[in-house]
């Protein structure tokens, strides 16, 4: 949390509002300077409409009613430069609702589409799940992962269950499913929810986190999600060429389970998202200084 709280201090710093000696710039920012800094970031991006070409040709991204699209470079600067994650995810893009912005005082969620070239995904193994002995398998995971975690700085955490469990669309080849995460030190729980949709040689990632409560809302607005993003003709799961295309080394349990992703990306992915949540939810009320660099922890923690 300290990294990113900086990270914003550095940012109003660069735009000319009051520092102190000591560098505590919210001592002398006002409410209403701290807005007037959030606003002209969040003016600063251009959103899109309509019909979006993903990956040159790759997926056809229809923005749902009620949502803007934010590209690959802006959602990388986002991401990066103004959340405090690594580069390296490569995203395509940010789906927001349109009430939404990156520094909104009531951030609920967005959506980050990436696409991951692993193979191709045999699906034999979806209709035999057993969700329950699934989610023990990944609570055990998680749970040994923790010493790694705190070694790299990031609080320990534990999958307390599904929040949505698995569903495997066979038709439409579209996998989603929801975690609920709990956090060391954190009042309130983290919703994880992901949805894959499988293509020829890998799978698009759409990946919403945020706050448990944000469960419904997100709900709501998953159908329309899930039908926003299809694999263009040529790229299909159906155009799977077993002759030179290459097969993925883990089916749809192991997709769920995340063995392969955690390697590359699971730490900076928890903490991409939950990291702005704080930030956001922060950012123009009283107390400022004191939550961002607390985050949402308890009082006694």
């Amino acid at each position: 949390m300290k990294q990113l709280a900086w990270s914003l201090l550095f940012l109003i710093g660069f735009l000319s509002f009051a520092q102190t000696e000591d560098e505590t710039v919210t001592e002398d920012l006002s409410e209403e300077e701290l807005k007037v800094v959030l606003d002209s970031i969040n003016n600063s991006f251009t959103y899109q409409y309509g019909k979006i070409d993903l990956k040159d040709g790759l997926a056809t991204l229809i923005v749902p009613d009620g949502f803007k699209f934010l590209d690959g470079e802006q959602s990388e600067y986002v991401l990066t430069e103004l959340w405090g994650n690594p580069p390296g995810d490569d995203p395509l893009g940010l789906l927001f609702p349109e009430d939404m912005s990156p520094f909104h005082s009531e951030f609920t969620y967005c959506v980050e589409i990436t696409y991951s070239e692993e193979g191709y995904i045999e699906d034999d193994d979806a209709k035999d799940l057993d969700y329950d002995d699934l989610l023990d398998e990944m609570q055990e995971d998680i749970l040994a992962q923790n010493p790694s975690r705190e070694a790299q700085g990031y609080e320990a955490m534990e999958l307390v269950g599904w929040a949505s469990p698995p569903f495997y669309d066979s038709q439409n080849k579209k996998l989603h499913w929801a975690k609920e995460l709990k956090f060391d030190g954190y009042d309130v729980n983290t919703l994880n929810y992901d949805i894959r949709v499988l293509g020829r040689r890998g799978y698009l990632n759409l990946t919403a986190i945020g706050d448990i409560y944000i469960l419904e809302a997100f709900n709501q607005d998953r159908d329309q999600i899930l039908a926003s993003v299809e694999f263009n003709e040529g790229h299909r799961y159906a155009d799977f060429n077993p002759d030179i295309d290459e097969v993925a080394a883990y089916g749809i349990g192991g997709l769920i389970a995340g063995k392969i992703l955690a390697k590359a990306g699971f730490f900076a992915l928890i903490a991409k998202f939950w990291k702005f949540i704080a930030i956001g939810a922060v950012a123009l009320f009283s107390g400022f200084r004191k939550k961002i660099f607390g985050g949402s922890k308890s009082e006694d923690a």
